[in-house]
């Protein structure tokens, strides 16, 4: 596995998308794309909860081994720890600490090479599309979409908008 600097090549593409979109010119665009990537990979931007989050993945833990993976900055664990839930997780991958982002299947070997597990005995929710659910299905294992704000309603996937529905979607889907 490599080290140090992260590949970053897919927040750029989608910023770089996002702003031609917007129709921001090519002087303004570089110094805000660039900020706009800083700030992706910064994990004390990801540190809001839902307050029934730590409930849940205690009850999800119960019956399944939990990890995360995160394209972050190398400070994911600690975010977590603050947020009162990363003893909820038996391994946390971060991508600023192994130098390799999601949809990369190299960070979805690392993680499940953690937690000594195959691909094909493995599910993994994520939030976005073309990193998450195509990065873990690319790798082998099985995904969930976790839409939050329904984006992805249309897309014929596996899919849950909260984690009362993904707790709902594991009982019908993956019985203990």
């Amino acid at each position: 596995m490599q080290s140090g600097k992260v590949d970053h090549s897919f927040w750029w593409m989608f910023h770089s998308s996002l702003l031609e979109d917007l129709g921001e010119n090519a002087g303004a665009r570089d110094a805000l794309l660039q900020e706009l990537v800083r700030n992706t990979q910064n994990s004390a931007n990801w540190d809001q909860i839902l307050p029934s989050t730590c409930e849940a993945l205690k009850r999800i833990g119960q019956n399944f081994r939990i990890a995360v993976i995160s394209n972050a900055d190398g400070k994911i664990e600690q975010v977590l720890s603050r947020c009162g839930i990363a003893s909820c997780f038996e391994s946390i991958t971060d991508s600023g600490i192994i130098g390799i982002e999601k949809p990369r299947r190299e960070i979805f070997e690392a993680a499940l090479e953690a937690m000594r597990t195959r691909a094909e005995e493995s599910l993994y929710i994520g939030d976005v599309y073309s990193v998450d659910y195509v990065g873990a299905r690319d790798a082998g294992m099985r995904a969930v979409l976790f839409d939050l704000a329904g984006a992805y309603r249309d897309y014929e996937v596996p899919r849950v908008e909260s984690l009362a529905q993904f707790e709902t979607w594991l009982q019908d889907e993956l019985p203990s």
